[in-house]
């Protein structure tokens, strides 16, 4: 890349990748970024690669494990100057399917947009891992564990910031609603 080259226009860009293949992506792009001239990120054509995620806790065997699940599965984020030699460049990257936007050139994201996806990464990180309840509204369960063990029931509400689920079930043949933490229900 010419000396002469600007820059001053780094935008942020979105890449389609193929599913799966995200980090390894980023971690291509990364090692050819570090081939690049310039001492320090901010005289760098390509800047910074992002794969948007958030941690989640998911019930795996009837336990709580947390994981990290991409809020955008196909797609990396790339903050660049964009001209011939970085097009090339992340175009011949393993994994790269295309840049996003019509057209013969690719279309920088909004600074809005960006801010908002990666906004959302922060404030996911600031909040904590956030708890996947797999039940919904209408949903028929049985109760697993506690005092409610074995009883059947269906799902009037979830509460997945508290990660409970308001379960109606059926004691002596009365209708009775309780409060479940949802470690303690299986769907049907």
């Amino acid at each position: 890349m010419a000396e002469t080259e600007s820059v001053q226009d780094v935008q942020w860009y979105a890449l389609q990748t193929y599913s799966g293949h995200e980090n390894k992506v980023k971690t291509l792009l990364e090692r050819k970024i570090a081939e690049l001239p310039g001492d320090t990120p901010e005289e760098k054509a390509i800047r910074e690669v992002v794969v948007p995620t958030q941690e989640v806790v998911e019930i795996k065997g009837g336990r709580k494990v947390k994981s990290t699940k991409r809020l955008y599965p196909g797609y990396v984020l790339i903050q660049m100057d964009l001209n011939q030699d970085t097009m090339h460049l992340v175009n011949s990257t393993q994994g790269v399917i295309k840049f996003v936007g019509g057209g013969t050139m690719p279309q920088p994201l909004k600074q809005d947009e960006v801010n908002k996806i990666l906004g959302i990464a922060d404030e996911l990180e600031e909040a904590g891992p956030t708890e996947e309840i797999p039940f919904r509204k209408g949903q028929v369960v049985e109760v697993t564990e506690g005092p409610f063990s074995d009883f059947s029931g269906t799902v009037e509400e979830v509460f997945p910031d508290k990660g409970k689920v308001r379960v109606h079930v059926s004691l002596f043949g009365r209708p009775t609603s309780v409060e479940l933490d949802y470690t303690q229900l299986r769907g049907y």
